[in-house]
């Protein structure tokens, strides 16, 4: 089953790769150039939470997504880890060398914010954000823990695990 493997651990690669960038372009977006109330302390305490390890959150998160009834499906693969602060600190400090000037001609032009992004701010950010597509995808795909934690059917399992699961198999049984 080699190739349900590979279809699994693309499919959640895949997804979870483009639904965090699509949540960390409109985040790092907000916290560079929207102005709102408690901007500054929000990014604060979300730098705050870099402080702690993820390894902390472990049983926190499987009780959470036991209760959501997530056990052995797609979502519990993809979902708990959409948002990266690293991600977001790092596109936002991209986002801000981007000169300001930029951003109010846009206004002045009847441009929104949206398309503003998407013209101009995303093809100036494309090397950091083909960086965090690539960090992402090989988070996705080497990740082994977390999928072997809640993943435990075959219909569900990821190439880590699954070949892992091969070579125990095949050990246990040469030494019987």
């Amino acid at each position: 089953n080699l190739g349900r493997l590979f279809f699994n651990t693309a499919l959640v690669g895949i997804v979870s790769t483009l639904l965090s960038l699509v949540i960390t372009v409109l985040s790092a977006f907000a916290f560079a150039r929207l102005e709102f109330k408690g901007k500054n302390a929000m990014f604060a305490a979300l730098l705050g939470t870099m402080m702690i390890p993820g390894e902390l959150f472990t049983i926190t998160n499987y009780a959470t997504i036991n209760s959501f009834g997530w056990t052995n499906t797609y979502t519990v693969l993809i979902v708990p880890f959409l948002v990266s602060v690293f991600y977001i600190y790092l596109l936002r400090q991209n986002f801000l060398q981007i000169p300001n000037e930029l951003y109010l001609a846009a206004k002045v032009d009847g441009c929104g914010d949206l398309k503003y992004l998407w013209k101009v701010m995303i093809p100036l950010a494309l090397p950091t954000l083909i960086s965090i597509t690539i960090l992402k995808m090989m988070g996705a795909w080497n990740s082994y823990v977390w999928p072997r934690l809640v993943a435990n059917d075959e219909a569900h399992r990821l190439i880590t695990n699954g070949l892992r699961n091969a070579f125990t198999a095949t050990t246990a049984k040469q030494f019987l």
